[in-house]
């Protein structure tokens, strides 16, 4: 008995994409732009007036944060990636210190325009941006040995903790941020009048979200993952935001700065990406309820039609050899078989399998089947949809089945490749072969007219070429 033997050959590309470099240059050019505005326009200022909506930004700008570090934490329960926690810690680092820290610094530090109020949220944020820059540059694929949910809370809480009890103890220590003059909303001040420290840390975030937009656009090229698309030109507009408040340090929380409008825009790049991601999951979940569906459909077949047919297929065997019925029930039995395995294939195939994919698994189990040495050599470019695909297959399974039960056929040969502008599909093999002209002719089989109506229906045409002796190939163009 002969073993199946499959022989593979791949021709696969890799596309580069063009949307993640133009989002990220999106993010860039909006930085600038708005920069070089404030810093050059003398008709643009760099603050005004709105103590509303100062405290709407605050809030919305935090919701958003925790709302991407609670999908970066569920990715991370999932996958245990240190990208995800090193995220999810980075972004509620920068929530915790825009909902209400400034305040509570005002608090513990006993008097408003303070040293602990500045410092504190400042050395959260570049805390914050740091774990940023690490999620951007660690390797996505490093995995964390236990993936608890305490992991992407408890640090950045601790961080807080520590660092709001070491400032308040080093309070009378602490520099004064800011001048006396420096920092009025209504007027422009001088650029980069704040403390060194202040200056200092400021530079330190914007540089880590620089790195972060660079690092996470080059990774979002080889990687389809929504969210990653968007953090790069969502970092870019941080890093930016960073920068206008270097240049234009201020105390007064009733004003609107340039900084806290690029900052919003670094949110609202990553709530379309978080939008993205949830759209993509509930969309993965409706897929996967549908494929298993179709899987027990496709079982319930197997093991109730395909087994009743063995049955009569077997029981026709018994029939004398005579028997004047026993070819046809036989025919019917084989026919039917072949029928229902392809129903139970199409209904266990996810609908956007690549054409190759579907291609070498068919021919797999064709070789299986009829225990034959079948080559594939197919270009996995070509693709076609689930349509093209089952008719197909169906086309493959019928030339292979004849092949094998009419020109008792020992290898056969699979081939899907371009031609010119359009695809051609190959089933040639080196069985007995047969007189074309008469086969095509009125004496065709139901097996080459539904393997032309099929063609038809891609739409294309069938060819078939064989001489006795001499094998088959038949040839599909579409």
């Amino acid at each position: 008995m002969r073993a199946p033997v499959v022989s593979v050959d791949d021709h696969r590309g890799l596309g580069n994409s063009t949307l993640v470099p133009s989002l990220m240059l999106v993010g860039w050019a909006i930085g600038l732009v708005v920069t070089a505005l404030v810093v050059w326009s003398p008709h643009v200022l760099f603050g005004y007036y709105g103590p509303s909506m100062h405290l709407v930004l605050d809030t919305v700008d935090a919701c958003v944060a925790l709302l991407v570090a609670y999908l970066l934490h569920g990715r991370f329960t999932r996958r245990r990636r240190l990208q995800d926690l090193l995220l999810a810690q980075g972004l509620i680092l920068l929530a915790v210190a825009g909902i209400g820290l400034t305040y509570a610094a005002e608090s513990l530090d006993g008097s408003h325009g303070g040293s602990l109020d500045v410092w504190l949220p400042l050395a959260v944020r570049t805390a914050g941006a740091a774990f940023i820059a690490g999620a951007a540059l660690v390797s996505p694929a490093r995995e964390v040995p236990v993936a608890s949910w305490w992991w992407a809370v408890v640090v950045p809480v601790a961080f807080v903790v520590v660092i709001s009890l070491a400032l308040w103890a080093g309070g009378p220590l602490l520099p004064t941020p800011l001048g006396p003059t420096d920092g009025n909303g209504a007027l422009q001040p001088p650029i980069l009048s704040g403390h060194p420290l202040l200056l200092t840390a400021q530079g330190a975030a914007a540089a880590c979200f620089f790195v972060a937009s660079i690092a996470f656009t080059s990774r979002a090229l080889s990687r389809a993952d929504p969210l990653l698309h968007w953090l790069g030109p969502a970092c870019a507009l941080a890093a930016f935001a960073r920068v206008n408040y270097a240049l234009f340090p201020s105390l007064y929380t009733d004003w609107i700065y340039t900084g806290d409008i690029l900052r919003t825009g670094f949110y609202l790049f990553l709530l379309i990406g978080a939008s993205r991601e949830i759209e993509q999951y509930w969309d993965a979940r409706s897929r996967a309820a549908v494929l298993e569906d179709r899987r027990r459909l496709a079982r319930e077949l197997h093991d109730s039609v395909i087994q009743e047919l063995a049955l009569i297929r077997m029981e026709g065997h018994a029939l004398p050899a005579d028997e004047p019925t026993r070819g046809r029930i036989l025919g019917a039995c084989d026919r039917a078989l072949d029928e229902v395995r392809v129903a139970v294939q199409a209904l266990g195939t996810a609908a956007d399998e690549p054409l190759g994919f579907v291609l070498h698994r068919a021919a797999r189990e064709l070789a299986q089947r009829y225990r034959v040495h079948l080559e594939v050599d197919v270009d996995d470019s070509i693709d076609a949809g689930p349509e093209q695909q089952h008719a197909l297959l169906r086309i493959v399974q019928e030339a292979v089945s004849n092949a094998v039960r009419h020109g008792r056929a020992e290898k056969l040969c699979l081939r899907l490749a371009r031609n010119g502008d359009g695809r051609r599909l190959v089933v040639k093999d080196d069985g007995a072969g047969f007189d074309v002209r008469r086969a095509t002719g009125t004496d065709a089989g139901y097996g080459l007219i539904s393997m032309r109506e099929r063609a038809g229906s891609l739409p294309g045409a069938l060819e078939v070429c064989s001489e006795p002796g001499r094998g088959s190939e038949v040839t599909v163009t579409w």
